[in-house]
């Protein structure tokens, strides 16, 4: 049985950062995408490192995580759920669709 996993697409993550900032934005990107672009005030996290930080990541927060095109963050939503956090979702589309979508500023790779 597939669990179906909390998703947010970029217009409603844009609401929200836009009305609440206690939004933490999880990158789970590597380092060199994330210096190539990512969102402001994102915490870069590599999807391969997230079982060594996850003792570090807020569980009474909202954790929004994406990635390039939100594959990546798709496993990383789960292992979080998985492990005890509640409030979390997938960015649909990732940093690219984002791009697309909401800041055409962002340069896409």
């Amino acid at each position: 049985m597939q669990i179906e996993l909390p998703e947010i697409s970029p217009q409603e993550l844009k609401q929200k950062l836009e009305s609440d900032t206690s939004v933490l934005l999880l990158d789970v990107r590597e380092q060199t995408e994330y210096d190539i672009v990512h969102l402001e005030g994102a915490r870069l996290i590599p999807l391969n490192t997230l079982p060594h930080h996850v003792d570090s990541l807020p569980s009474d927060q909202e954790i929004v995580v994406y990635c390039h095109h939100g594959q990546r963050s798709l496993y990383a939503t789960a292992y979080l759920q998985q492990n005890g956090f509640s409030d979390v979702k997938n960015l649909i589309g990732g940093i690219d669709q984002w791009a697309a979508e909401i800041d055409s500023t962002l340069p896409r790779y």
